[in-house]
């Protein structure tokens, strides 16, 4: 992934020409795609017994020097062997962000090695990591708490319950892939959109939450459609397919309520209803800075979310070592332009159904023959990857497996 380079981060933005002059500059680096990253979060469960509450403490004496600033204010945060930083989401849940790396098996022994680091810190303390997309044996419990994590809580609990759901009981599966070169932006960023239903419904573990079945294939990506779809809904859609990345991820931007205001004491709210763009135009008393632009934008949840990279955001976390199965696949749909067009075309008329993959999953047809299509083109590809001998042969055979559940269910 190529990085943003250093920015005054304190400039004041005085007109929404400086906005947009910023984040043209950040939202996409363009270069050869040659970096892949992971984030992985999982829910973490007591071995004994996997509904009991696991609190801030017994998490900190766990992860030790290796604790977040949000969970241990004097924590060095020291990032795992292979480089992974770990932090943790507002219910518990721990996510491991790795650097990006070169090749796909660099990033998978690097990642497996620090996954069995934390499991280990875990396992000390008779702590496991959870298996699915969302906690399927606690109701939602703040675990950590910061002010941003307040102010956001309040936000999303003027539109109902399903705020804390996301905040305090899913865990997904993040995919980082470079932009490409500035002639293959454009269609990395369509791809990365169209294959995500088909993929989500693919990959989805997200059925059962707090002790109940729920009616949805992925209740993890049911409950970020549903907090407030002015910044989680899809940034690219089929019907603008043809319009500019970078002009349409601004315009998402600028239009996106503010989320929470930093400010010196814990009362983070911000205004109701109010935007980017409105506090560009004098609705708070203070301007904006670049800084807080940038901050807004960490506020900002859609399915795939240009960082100078593409964030894909849209999986459920998977149990064990499948993590390494939606890696592998979206590489190899991302290994060249052609492939990466097969995938659009694959994929396009299913690109709007991101409501239908998370209710149905594999079990809506039109979904699951687009994803057997996708899993079969990534079966093509993925010697490309040049991944060791029993490495690929293993992620093979889950691929097969899950194109396998895609095209019986295609065919019934």
């Amino acid at each position: 992934m190529v990085t943003s380079p250093d920015l005054d981060r304190s400039a004041i933005l005085r007109e929404s020409a400086a906005a947009v002059r910023h984040l043209a500059r950040i939202c996409f680096k363009t270069g050869p795609p040659t970096h892949t990253g992971v984030e992985l979060e999982w829910t973490v469960h007591d071995a004994a017994d996997p509904a009991r509450l696991v609190d801030a403490s017994r998490l900190r004496a766990a992860l030790g020097r290796h604790s977040p600033a949000t969970l241990d204010a004097t924590s060095p945060a020291e990032p795992l062997r292979h480089g992974g930083v770990v932090t943790l989401e507002p219910g518990g849940q721990l996510e491991i962000s790795t650097p990006p790396r070169l090749s796909v098996a660099a990033l998978i022994r690097a990642t497996e090695a620090d996954i069995a680091q934390v499991t280990d810190l875990l396992a000390a303390a008779g702590l496991i990591l959870g298996r699915s997309g969302i906690d399927p044996h606690r109701r939602p419990g703040p675990v950590v708490e910061t002010p941003r994590y307040r102010a956001m809580r309040a936000a999303f609990d003027r539109r109902g319950p399903d705020g804390r759901t996301m905040m305090y009981s899913t865990a997904g599966l993040q995919v980082c892939l470079d932009a490409g070169e500035p002639d293959q932006v454009a269609d990395r960023w369509a791809a990365a959109h169209a294959v995500g239903p088909p993929l989500l419904a693919a990959f989805a573990t997200a059925a059962r939450h707090a002790g109940r079945r729920t009616g949805w294939a992925s209740a993890r990506m049911a409950a970020w459609l549903a907090i407030d779809p002015a910044r989680t809904r899809p940034v690219w859609s089929p019907g603008h397919a043809e319009d500019d990345p970078t002009t349409t991820w601004i315009r998402y931007v600028l239009a996106a309520p503010l989320l929470c205001l930093r400010r010196d004491n814990a009362d983070w709210a911000a205004p109701p209803g109010v935007t980017f763009a409105d506090w560009l135009d004098g609705a708070l008393p203070q301007p904006p800075t670049t800084d807080d632009l940038d901050y807004h934008v960490s506020t900002l949840f859609p399915p795939v979310r240009p960082r100078g990279y593409l964030e894909l955001r849209y999986l459920d976390t998977q149990p064990g070592r499948d993590w390494r199965l939606p890696l592998a696949v979206l590489t190899a749909l991302f290994d060249d332009p052609g492939t990466v067009r097969d995938a659009y075309a694959i994929a396009a008329p299913q690109a709007h159904r991101w409501s239908a993959a998370a209710r149905h999953g594999l079990a809506d047809p039109a979904l699951a023959a687009a994803a057997a299509s996708l899993l079969d083109l990534a079966l093509t590809t993925l010697p490309r990857l040049d991944l060791p001998v029993g490495v690929h042969d293993d992620i093979q055979r889950g691929v097969l497996r899950r194109l396998t559940a895609a095209t019986e269910r295609r065919d019934r």
